[in-house]
Order: C-alpha cells, then structure tokens, then sequence
C-alpha cells in the first residue's frame, strides 16, 4: 500500500515539472512574438513590400540609405493613386506679372542737348570692289571677350532713350523689331524667325511639385528662370581682308556677328563649349548701329557709333579660324591643343597679312 502511494506521487510530481516547463516555454514564444512585432513597426526595420494593401504610417525605404526618398516622411509621391502624372497647377491670372523689355522714352528732353543727329545718322556706303581688283583676300573668324578691358563697351548697360545699351540688348531689340533678320548659320543660308531667334537666349524652364500642409503632392508649378543678357562675353565676327588693287589699299570687310553663348540645363547651370547663338548680316545691321553710340568713360560728348566701332576695329580680337594654309578647314584649336599656342598662331597670321601689304611697296 505504501508502495503505491508512492509511485502515485513520483507521477504526480513529475506531471507538475512537466506542466511548468510548458509554462514558460509558452511565455517565451509570447514573447518573442510581442518583440517581432514592435520591430516590424520600427520604420527602419520594416521590410514590408510596397504593393501591402494594408495602410503604412512611415515610408517603405530607408531616408538615411535611399537617396530617392525625400527627407520628409508621410509624403505621397509625386505620381498619385492611379499612376498619373500630376496635373499643372491652375494659373492665377492676377498674380502674373509681365515682364516686358521695353523702355519708355523721356517724355520731355532728358539733356541739355538734343541728339537729333544721333537719331539721324546714317552708314557712308562701301567703296564698290571689281572682282579683278581684289589682288589679295583672305577670311577671317575672330572673338570678341568682352571681360578684356578695352572690350569693357560691351558690356555697358544703361537705360537711353533708344533702349538698353548693353550691346547684345542692342541685336535683340534690332531683330524683335524686325530690323535685321538672324541667321542659323555663318554663311546665312537659314533665316531664323523672331520668336525662334529670340528664345534661343531665353530663359529655362522647369516644374516644382506643389503639396498641401500634410506633404502630399497635389499638382506641379510651372516656373521660369529669365536669361541674363550678361551671361553673353563672347562674339564671334567673320570678316575679309581685300587687297583693293585700284586703291592700292588693304580693305577689311565685316560679314556677319554672332553672340556666343553655352548650353544650359533645366536648373540654368551652363556646360560645354560657347557656341554662335545666331548669325547677324554686317552689312544689313549698319543703318541700326549707327544710331547707338558707345559709351566713352573719358567723355559722353564724343561718343562714336557701333558702326565706327566696328568699322575702325577699335576692339581687342583674337583669331580662332583662317583660309591661310588651312587644306582641312579646321579651327585653330582642333589642330592647336595648347590655348596659348592658339594665340601665338593667330598673332603669327596678322603678321603674314601685315607683311604682304608692307612688302608690295618698296622705300
């Protein structure tokens, strides 16, 4: 009989220890379990796949490793349920504000004297050149920099009457006016109409996502940066150099002036090599030069016309093309690597040329 209590209380004492085992085995797993979850709404740790039809109150990717996140989170894409793209912004038609170009005149006589010679003037007419007489020519391409210091002129930027001096406001109000015509090649093959050869120094444009006070994206604005008229330093001139065998002089003879200006991206950073924006005939633009005077820091009373300026080559040029000795017609830098060499070779040319004329005459 002892026995067998016994046994009964070996077993009994043996399902208890079994019992509390289980016991705390199941509070582990609830454990753990409780921890997986509280990590799984860690936005760091989540690895929940976008597609989860179930609502997330973090972003799907890491803000500190994803690049493509932006730094807010709880903010929509800017391509909303559905896969469309967002609309444009509606336009508020008072907030617009016209950005217009045009200067008002003086409506008295803004001076002490009237510049109704100025306004006037007109170019003398080119010496007419038989095609026999021309005993030598030559062509050359140069530019302009107007951060040189004697090319400082072009870069003068004041309000007159006739416009805006800045020489490159000069050809544009000239050909938005439609009083010289713009070409898209050095030899003016294609004319370019006023609006193509106007926006082709315009502005960039570009979007910006609007979003409401929670950070969704509702709608993208359209923005506009405006092009700088400083920007353009550089101009490219394409000239002749005649030997006038009748006048037994040498003659140089303007074709055509092109601003020079740079690729430019959405955000209006430039890039690349300067490059002619368009092509302006010489001979056509004379009659418009010759109403706008250069400015003279010494004395405004004795002020020359762009026509003179041009016509007397009172401007600091460097050479960047010739048809002396050039079989391959290539620029000087494509055969010339070094920017220095480049210079030596274009005072190297005005030599050659200088040395022909004086070498026809002897003393």
């Amino acid at each position: 009989m002892f026995k067998c209590i016994l046994k009964i209380g070996i077993v009994m004492s043996s399902l208890l220890i079994v019992t509390t085992t289980i016991n705390a085995q199941n509070k582990k797993s609830k454990t753990k379990s409780s921890n997986n979850k509280a990590s799984s709404k860690n936005p760091y740790l989540d690895v929940t796949p976008s597609g989860n039809n179930k609502k997330s109150t973090t972003e799907d990717k890491n803000p500190y490793t994803d690049n493509s996140v932006s730094s807010t989170t709880n903010k929509k894409d800017t391509i909303p349920k559905g896969g469309r793209e967002l609309p444009m912004c509606p336009v508020d038609s008072n907030a617009i504000k016209t950005s217009s170009t045009e200067i008002k005149r003086s409506l008295v006589t803004d001076g002490a004297v009237d510049m109704q010679l100025v306004r006037d003037k007109k170019p003398l007419a080119y010496d007419y050149i038989r095609e026999d007489d021309a005993f030598f020519k030559e062509r050359l391409w140069r530019e302009i920099d107007t951060r040189e210091k004697q090319n400082q002129v072009f870069r003068y930027a004041a309000n007159e009457d006739n416009g805006n001096q800045l020489f490159i406001s000069i050809l544009l109000n000239a050909v938005k006016m439609g009083e010289i015509k713009a070409y898209d090649d050095e030899r003016f093959t294609t004319e370019l109409s006023k609006d193509k050869a106007l926006s082709i120094l315009g502005g960039t444009a570009d979007t910006v996502i609007q979003r409401d006070i929670d950070g969704n994206a509702i709608c993208r604005k359209a923005t506009y940066k405006p092009f700088e008229l400083d920007s353009i330093v550089k101009y490219r001139i394409k000239e002749d150099i005649i030997f006038d065998k009748e006048a037994s002089r040498l003659v140089t003879r303007i074709i055509g002036i092109a601003p020079m200006t740079v690729y430019r991206n959405s955000v209006g950073e430039a890039s690349g090599d300067p490059y002619p924006a368009f092509w302006i005939y010489y001979p056509d633009a004379r009659p418009v030069l010759a109403k706008y005077q250069v400015y003279n820091p010494r004395n405004m009373g004795a002020r020359m016309s762009w026509e003179d300026l041009f016509e007397m080559h009172m401007f600091s040029s460097y050479i960047v093309k010739t048809t002396l000795n050039n079989f391959r017609d290539q620029k000087l830098k494509e055969y010339i690597k070094d920017p220095l060499f480049q210079l030596l070779e274009g005072e190297k040319i005005k030599e050659k040329i200088f040395n022909f004329e004086q070498n026809l005459w002897q003393y």
